[in-house]
């Protein structure tokens, strides 16, 4: 239960992340350079929906953290622009929509919605107050006004998309069509050629390799290569020559003693049955599983063995039960005043609470004190040490770059009198590994466009190692010699020829099965193709040896006996045989009906939404109530290009 409290926490993170990405507007945002120099208000203005506005800083905030974040590689933010800014318009179109049929987002539904993102703003149902609130959003570079208005925005457009969802009907022929759909099974037999089998009937002559490399030898180019030295600040080498002084150790755990007090704590252990969210007259059957469960504890069966097998918290269930510590404030109430009031391996009796039954078990008991010096020291130290060898990371490595820009060549001289570590790579191309270090596109994206003699900022090549980088050598791109590049043409041409070929004879194959009287098996054996009937398979499922059944998806609609194919799958040709249709087992059919009924509704909400949209942007544009200055987004997309 413990760790759903935990996992609650995580979700709203990721809730309000989510929320914050769609409604973060006009926040301040570092914008990319050459952008926004001259011009007036208008361009900056990427389109106009009633009477507001999306303006380019909102579309650049938005790339930007996303590209901070990682979420979006460099090199497609140019492809990446326009769908962001078209889906910013649309969601823009259709609250406008919403607040032109009247739907409204009253102040109930927008205090609701902030208690889900923030519910630690509102413990005990208490609002923690305004200046609590401001600087949670404070941290996004949000005001309260920002937010609430685009919150209300989003709200908007909820209502109408969910005004389209309830519209979507759902007739009972479709349910049950959709599920003989899903549930039929195809039994089929395929033969497979593999480019193995035919790579010996493959020959490229030196005359075709220089008539390929004649035709297309300006697509092979010599990357750019570097050559440079590296100076690295390693965490472990700067620590070993750091020690902290008794005295700051004691100094620092007087000046901040409050934060080893430790409160009153349990270590306890639960086994959970969920009530939530279960039909009432359920109820009794879960409570007599819960209690036979506590019968089976108290007659000194394994708590964590029952645990790992009955328990419905998920989080504590594969650890036996195990919730680790627990103090007061972070639990439900009925639960934290059962947990405390046990003694050490004492059983509870079942406790009720809105997730369902308990059974605890308390483990350990520690009443509120302070945690003493001697137990604390090491952690201090730790503390303290990790600190100091950050700060003198930082500084060594900011001395390692001043020393290299002042003098590019003189990297082994540096590494000596500081004491670091010297890596030398000679013509590299981008991404290849470094040395002792490994993969780092960092150093990578550093040196891209540096000449010789030029050194690269400070960049993080490893969780704990600092470098800085002088270019002593730079080889442009250049066109390829035949000779350089014969290994990739022989491979292209191989490649080519046993395309082709493989294509052949799975042509023949098919014919022949279907001269042979569909004679599938026959026809393999004597193209030397591997034959094999596999199993069985529903549409969703997988062909044993082939892949997925959507290969297949027309064979599922073709009559027994049926030869299809060749069909390319990777780099082998499968020729197949439909065997049977065997229709779907409505046995389960009941059981499954609303599942499947919701399924298809919200799959024709999807289709009637976008078609709304699609339309209703048409419309607004042709009203003149949506203006799109494609100028703006142009010159947006302009300066992620080439990146």
């Amino acid at each position: 239960m413990f760790d759903l409290f935990r996992s609650r926490a995580k979700a709203v993170r990721y809730l309000l992340g989510a929320l914050l990405m769609l409604v973060a507007i006009s926040m301040v945002v570092t914008l990319v350079p050459g952008f926004g120099t001259g011009g007036g208000a208008n361009e900056q203005i990427v389109a106009e929906i009633g009477k507001d506005v999306i303006t380019t800083m909102e579309v650049q905030q938005t790339i930007q953290m996303q590209l901070r974040g990682r979420s979006l590689p460099p090199e497609m933010a140019a492809a990446f622009v326009p769908q962001l800014v078209d889906q910013m318009i649309t969601e823009n179109v259709v609250a406008y929509q919403a607040g032109r049929m009247g739907l409204q987002v009253s102040e109930q539904d927008l205090s609701k919605t902030i208690q889900t993102i923030f519910p630690q703003l509102f413990e005990g149902g208490k609002f923690a107050g305004k200046d609590v609130y401001a600087a949670y959003l404070a941290q996004q570079n949000m005001s309260i006004e920002q937010f609430e208005n685009n919150l209300k925005k989003q709200l908007l457009l909820n209502k109408l998309r969910n005004l389209i969802v309830d519209g979507s009907i759902v007739s009972p022929a479709d349910v049950e069509r959709e599920y003989r759909r899903r549930y039929e099974k195809l039994k089929v037999e395929y033969a497979v050629l593999t480019p193995d089998k035919f790579r010996a009937e493959v020959t490229v002559s030196p005359e075709e390799m220089q008539s390929y490399f004649g035709a297309q030898g300006t697509r092979f180019r010599i990357p750019e290569k570097r050559s440079f030295q590296m100076l690295v600040v390693d965490e472990a080498k700067v620590a070993a020559s750091f020690t902290v002084p008794e005295t700051e150790l004691r100094r620092a755990y007087n000046q901040e003693v409050d934060r080893f007090r430790v409160p009153e704590r349990v270590h306890a252990r639960h086994i959970l049955l969920k009530t939530a969210d279960v039909p009432k007259d359920q109820v009794p059957k879960i409570q007599a599983k819960a209690e036979d469960l506590l019968k089976q504890v108290r007659a000194g069966a394994d708590f964590a063995e029952l645990a790992t097998k009955n328990s419905e918290d998920p989080g504590s269930a594969v650890k036996g039960g195990d919730l680790g510590w627990i103090v007061r404030g972070q639990t439900v109430k009925a639960f934290e005043e059962t947990a405390f009031s046990l003694k050490p391996n004492q059983i509870s009796n079942l406790v009720t609470t809105q997730y369902g039954f308990h059974i605890l078990q308390v483990i350990e008991k520690e009443t509120a004190r302070l945690r003493p010096f001697e137990e604390v020291r090491a952690e201090l130290e730790t503390e303290r040490k990790r600190q100091s060898v950050y700060e003198r990371m930082q500084t060594l490595s900011d001395q390692a770059h001043a020393a290299l820009v002042k003098k590019p060549l003189s990297a082994p001289q540096i590494a000596t009198e500081m004491g670091l570590q010297l890596i030398t790579l000679d013509n590299a191309a981008s991404g290849d590994p470094l040395p002792e270090i490994g993969p780092s596109q960092e150093l990578w994206d550093a040196l891209g466009g540096l000449q010789k003699g030029e050194v690269t900022p400070v960049v993080q090549v490893q969780q704990t190692k600092l470098a800085v980088a002088a270019v002593t050598n730079l080889q442009p791109s250049r066109q390829a010699q035949l000779s350089e590049v014969e290994g990739q043409i022989r491979n292209a041409l191989t490649q080519d020829k046993l395309n082709k070929l493989i294509d052949q004879r799975a042509n023949e194959l098919a014919a022949k099965a279907k001269s042979m009287n569909g004679n599938l098996k026959s026809a393999a054996q004597s193209a030397g193709a591997e034959w094999k009937t596999p199993p069985e398979f529903e549409r969703t499922g997988a062909v044993e040896g082939m892949g997925s059944a959507a290969y297949l998806e027309r064979a599922f609609t073709e009559q027994p006996g049926a030869i299809l194919g060749p069909m390319a799958i990777g780099d082998k040709r499968f020729v197949c045989k439909v065997l049977n249709v065997i229709p779907a087992d409505m046995s389960g059919f009941a059981a499954q009906r609303a599942t499947f009924q919701q399924e298809l509704k919200q799959q024709m909400a999807r289709q009637r939404n976008e078609l709304f949209e699609e339309g209703l942007r048409d419309k607004l544009i042709e009203e003149g109530k949506v203006k799109i200055h494609q100028d703006v987004i142009k010159r947006i997309v302009a300066n992620y290009t080439g990146r």
